[in-house]
């Protein structure tokens, strides 16, 4: 009997999450939020009251935003102990993606200044 108990004692349940009003909560925000900033890119890009030269910087701001708001509200990326994993392996995502983009650009610059110049052609009809 008492090893019975021993091994009870022993065993726990995996803990699994709730489900409940605050989840949906938490993901109906997330969802509002995302729905805004869409929208406010898209009247960015399509609006004429900004200055047009500030079009891009404000693209790029509202594009990082919403990529913290995929992250906070929908991956649950926080600062939290238990969150270590995620927020390392995110790291190290964004530095491949990182690495990816600037060999490529740097192969392609490379790439264009080994090309020979263009000579101009001569398109006169020969007879």
């Amino acid at each position: 009997m008492s090893e019975t108990q021993h091994d009870a004692a022993l065993y726990k349940a995996p803990v699994i999450a709730q489900e409940g009003p605050s989840s949906w909560l938490v993901y109906t925000t997330g969802l509002v939020l995302a729905l805004i900033l869409t929208a406010t890119s898209f009247w960015v890009a399509n609006t004429a009251v900004l200055w047009e030269p500030g079009i891009p910087l404000g693209l790029a701001v509202l594009a990082i935003a919403q990529m913290g708001v995929h992250l906070v509200f929908f991956l649950h990326i926080t600062t939290g102990p238990d969150n270590t994993n995620n927020v390392l392996a995110l790291a190290f995502g964004v530095l491949i993606v990182f690495l990816v983009v600037a060999g490529s650009l740097w192969i392609m610059a490379d790439l264009n200044g080994s090309m020979m110049p263009l000579q101009p052609m001569n398109l006169r009809m020969q007879h």
